[in-house]
């Protein structure tokens, strides 16, 4: 199998990094970072420094939104 088989889909994953999160909900890498950055996002979880996106908190989040 090759490693692109081996690959998670984006829908099935727990975490997303902000460039997939970006591709997933078409909205901006910059956007997503700085929801990221607001004190108490619910859906950013850290990995030492690294920011990562709850998939489903994020679409939760959107869901509920008239304007991001």
């Amino acid at each position: 199998m090759s490693e692109e088989n081996e690959k998670v889909p984006i829908h099935l994953k727990l975490t997303l990094t902000i460039k997939e999160a970006a591709e997933y909900s078409n909205i901006g890498i910059n956007r997503i970072d700085n929801l990221l950055r607001q004190p108490n996002c619910p859906f950013v979880l850290y990995v030492g420094t690294k920011k990562l996106v709850k998939r489903r908190e994020f679409e939760h989040y959107i869901s509920n939104k008239f304007m991001i």
